[in-house]
């Protein structure tokens, strides 16, 4: 359902816009300050200050918003607005607004009543729109990239922050914006720590693990892959690489419209179990994203279940994690399609040796 359905079904007179991943959602304003008011498809406003009246015009205008300047109480402008066209039923984000926020809505905005908007970005922001989804493909690509000129520098005696630093040099190198979370380097026994973001540990021989991504254009990429430093993997280094591979890929197979989160959870999970490592599954299986690293829907059989659409996008990222020998997660990023899904990651992921 669009937001202007939304508003319909709520009865609504407007919706106000304060989060700044929604504002960036509804408008496409990629700057820090800003209010995003909408009456209707054709009466939309983007209050903003001196700063970012010229952004504003370039970004905002081609999305139908109007740009209202006001530099000293953007809230008596909002209550301008309101008036103006007359607003009684105001949706405004219950999730995102805090109490003091939400106190100064009342003193600055009378005789409107205010309506939750429960998870409406949240739920609106699952499914993407086709830019949304190329500019995905496009921080994809930059991290790809940076990663497979990195894997170069690596080998034994290297450590854990030399290889992030020269990971997020190369995905700014291209044009990302920042790293879309704390890169995770983790190698041999600390590789068995799901978040082991990177330390001052020297690299040995054994399992790194390295799951990062970059933020290209406001939207996330997140990858993670799973390499053997050295030459001498043993049996059980082999092992449980295959489980978590035949895993991520046995649940990529299934992704489909109409297939529910907890079930694309229950295939990759019965698989590990099936090969007696259940016990040290113990994340969820993935996880949606785009403006923000971890979006719904969650792919998980604690998180609520989610019936997966087409155009959404999800992580795939089944792992084990054995203590005091090491972990091994393989990462891609799924598109739901209309006849399936399609794999936007490419990064090969059979068994390597650095």
């Amino acid at each position: 359902m669009s937001l202007q359905g939304i508003m319909k079904e709520k009865n609504l007179d407007g919706v106000l816009v304060t989060n700044m991943l929604n504002v960036r959602y509804l408008t496409n304003f990629s700057g820090t300050t800003g209010i995003a008011l909408v009456i209707n498809d054709y009466v939309k406003y983007f209050i903003t200050d001196f700063r970012y009246v010229t952004q504003g015009e370039k970004e905002v205008v081609p999305m139908g918003f109007k740009v209202v300047r006001e530099d000293r109480n953007p809230l008596g402008k909002v209550s301008e607005l309101l008036k103006e066209n007359g607003v009684k039923r105001l949706g405004i984000e219950n999730d995102s607004v805090t109490l003091s926020q939400f106190s100064n809505f009342q003193k600055n905005f009378e005789n409107v009543e205010f309506i939750n908007l429960d998870n409406t970005f949240l739920n609106l922001r699952m499914v993407k729109k086709t830019y949304e989804i190329e500019t995905i493909k496009d921080s994809i690509k930059i991290a790809e990239k940076a990663l497979n000129d990195t894997l170069s520098s690596i080998k034994v005696g290297t450590t854990e922050r030399e290889v992030c630093a020269k990971l997020e040099y190369e995905m700014k190198r291209r044009g990302g914006d920042k790293p879309s979370f704390d890169i995770i380097v983790a190698s041999n026994d600390r590789s068995a720590l799901p978040h082991g973001v990177a330390s001052d540990k020297v690299i040995e021989e054994g399992f790194l693990t390295i799951d990062y991504g970059c933020f290209y254009k406001g939207y996330a990429s997140d990858i993670t892959r799973t390499f053997y430093v050295g030459k001498n993997p043993n049996e059980k280094h082999i092992e449980i690489y295959n489980i978590v591979k035949e895993a991520n890929e046995l649940a990529i197979k299934a992704v489909k419209p109409g297939i529910t989160t907890r079930e694309l959870d229950k295939i990759a999970r019965d698989y590990i179990t099936s090969k007696g490592y259940g016990d040290k599954f113990g994340h969820g299986l993935g996880h949606g994203f785009g403006l923000q690293i971890h979006e719904l829907p969650f792919v998980s059989y604690r998180a609520e279940e989610v019936t997966l659409k087409e155009d959404m996008v999800i992580t795939i990222e089944p792992g084990i994690y054995i203590e005091g020998f090491g972990g091994v997660r393989i990462e891609d990023d799924v598109l739901v399609t209309k006849g399936g899904h399609k794999v936007l990651t490419s990064y090969p992921k059979e068994f390597k040796k650095l």
